[in-house]
C-alpha cells in the first residue's frame, strides 16, 4: 500500500512538473493603441443587431488582466517606443527609447534571448518593420525617429553572430533600400529571400526571409486590404511551423489601430480591429494544434481617448460607422479633387448629404485640405456619437489577453513589465 501512495506521489509530482514546463513557442501580439474602449468597440460594433444578446468577441474570450502603461517618468502617458521597451525588455525607459535605459544603455530583449538560445525569430507589422514597437524587440537606439540608424540594427546587431530576425514582415523598402546602403541586398547576402509584392507573398517558402510591402506602413485596412495582417500572420506561423525545434518568438504588430486613434477616425479603427481580431484568430488555431505555445496579446497603450457616446446622448450608431467605407483621409482627397461633392460623399459614406453637411465640406474645402479633413471626420463623429479627447496617448490601463500553456500567468493586475518579465524566463527555461 505505501509502495502505491509513494508511485501516486512521484506520478503526481512529475504531472506537476510537466504543467509547469515553459512553451516552445512565443507568439506576441501588439494591438498599439488599442486600449479598451477599442475592444469594446469592436464588440459592438460586430454585434448582430437582430439578436438581444450582444456576443463577445475574440478578446472576450481570452482576457486575463490589465497592464500600466507608464513610462519610466512621473508623466504617466507612454508613447510606443517606450511601451514597447517595457513590452519587450521588462524595463522601463523614457519616451522615445527603443531599447535603451534612461541612462540610453542598451537592454536585452526576449527576441535577443530567444535569438540567443537558438530559437527562431520574427517580426510582422502594418507599419514599417523599424518603427517603434518591431524596433524595441530587435534594435537600440536612443531615439525612435532614427529610423535608418534602427533600420541597420537589423544587419549589424549580431546575436551570437547571427542576424537578429529570422523573418520580418511589414512595410519600409524606404529605409531599407537607400542611396548610402542597401539593407535588402544584404539581407540577400545573408541567405534571405526577399519579396516586394504583396500579392507575392505566398512566393516566400523559407526562413530567413524578408518581406517589404509598402515604402513605409502598408495602406489602411479600410482604403485597400482588409485582412493585409491576417494574411501575413497567416504566413509567419505557416514559415515558422516545425522549423526549429527549439520553437519560434515571433512579435505580430496591428501598428495602425494607433494611427487611426491618432487621427480620432472611428471607421479607420474599427478596419484595424477588426483585421487585427482576425489575425489573433489565426493564431488562436495555431495554438489548438499546438499545445506547446502561448499566446500573447495586449497594447502599449490607448489612444485617442476614444469614448462610445457623445454630446450628452446615450447612444452610439454602429451602423454610421459600418456605412463608412474608406478612411478620412481618402475621402478628403477625393473631395479635394471633386467639384461633386455630394457624389463623392455618397460614395463613402451612408450618412445623409444634408443642407448643413453640404455648407460644412464647401465652407471647409475653401479654406484647404486640413479644414477640410476635420470637416469629414466630425460629421461621421457627430453621427456615430463618437467622442475623442486628444490627438495624443492617454495613461488609460489596458487589457492582456492570453491563450494556450502557461496562460493562467497572466491574470490580474500587473506592470507591462511584468508581461516581459513572464515571457523572457519562458524563453530561457
Amino acid at each position: 500500500m505505501k509502495l502505491k501512495l509513494s508511485l501516486l506521489a512521484l506520478l503526481c509530482s512529475a504531472g506537476s512538473v510537466m504543467a509547469e514546463s515553459a512553451p516552445k513557442n512565443i507568439i506576441y501580439m501588439i494591438g498599439d493603441g488599442m486600449g479598451p474602449a477599442y475592444t469594446t468597440a469592436y464588440r459592438y460594433f460586430k454585434d448582430d443587431p437582430n439578436t438581444k444578446v450582444v456576443d463577445p468577441t475574440v478578446f472576450d474570450t481570452i482576457l486575463r488582466g490589465m497592464a500600466h502603461t507608464y513610462p519610466d517618468d512621473h508623466t504617466y502617458v507612454t508613447d510606443s517606443a517606450a511601451g514597447a521597451t517595457a513590452l519587450s525588455s521588462g524595463h522601463k525607459s523614457y519616451n522615445g527609447a527603443i531599447a535603451v535605459d534612461t541612462d540610453k544603455k542598451p537592454v536585452k530583449t526576449m527576441l535577443e534571448v530567444a535569438k540567443e538560445r537558438g530559437m527562431t525569430t520574427a517580426l510582422v507589422a502594418t507599419s514599417q518593420i523599424n518603427h517603434a514597437t518591431p524596433a524595441s524587440f530587435a534594435s537600440h537606439n536612443e531615439s525612435r525617429r532614427n529610423y535608418d540608424e534602427i533600420a541597420n540594427d537589423y544587419i549589424d546587431n549580431k546575436i551570437a553572430g547571427k542576424l537578429p530576425v529570422d523573418l520580418m514582415l511589414g512595410g519600409g523598402t524606404k529605409y531599407y533600400v537607400r542611396e548610402d546602403r542597401n539593407l535588402v541586398e544584404e539581407f540577400k547576402a545573408a541567405g534571405y529571400q526577399y519579396s516586394d509584392d504583396f500579392a507575392a507573398m505566398n512566393d516566400l517558402k523559407q526562413v530567413p526571409a524578408l518581406g517589404l510591402f509598402a515604402e513605409v506602413g502598408l495602406p489602411f485596412a479600410l482604403d485597400e486590404n482588409p485582412t493585409r495582417l491576417t494574411q501575413m500572420t497567416t504566413k509567419a506561423l505557416d514559415l515558422l511551423d516545425g522549423q526549429n525545434d527549439k520553437g519560434f518568438f515571433v512579435m505580430i504588430e496591428g501598428s495602425q489601430i494607433d494611427w487611426c486613434g491618432h487621427a480620432n477616425d472611428i471607421a479607420c479603427a474599427m478596419g484595424e480591429m477588426d483585421d487585427f481580431a482576425k489575425s489573433i484568430e489565426q493564431a488562436k488555431a495555431y495554438v489548438d494544434k499546438n499545445p506547446d505555445t502561448l499566446l500573447v496579446i495586449t497594447a502599449d497603450h490607448s489612444t485617442g481617448g476614444l469614448t462610445l457616446g457623445a454630446h450628452g446622448q446615450y447612444k452610439w450608431e454602429t451602423d454610421v460607422i459600418k456605412g463608412v467605407k474608406a478612411t478620412a483621409g481618402t475621402i478628403t482627397k477625393d473631395l479635394l479633387e471633386s467639384d461633386d461633392l455630394k457624389a463623392v460623399w455618397q460614395k463613402y459614406s451612408d450618412i445623409e448629404f444634408t443642407d448643413a453637411n453640404s455648407i460644412k465640406l464647401s465652407e471647409a474645402k475653401k479654406m484647404g485640405e486640413k479644414a477640410l479633413l476635420l470637416a469629414v471626420k466630425d460629421i461621421i463623429n457627430h453621427a456615430s456619437f463618437t467622442g475623442w479627447t486628444t490627438g495624443g496617448h492617454t495613461a488609460i490601463d489596458v487589457q492582456v489577453f492570453a491563450y494556450g500553456k502557461r496562460a493562467e500567468d497572466f491574470y490580474g493586475s500587473q506592470n507591462n513589465t511584468a508581461i516581459a518579465d513572464k515571457l523572457i524566463d519562458f524563453i530561457k527555461q
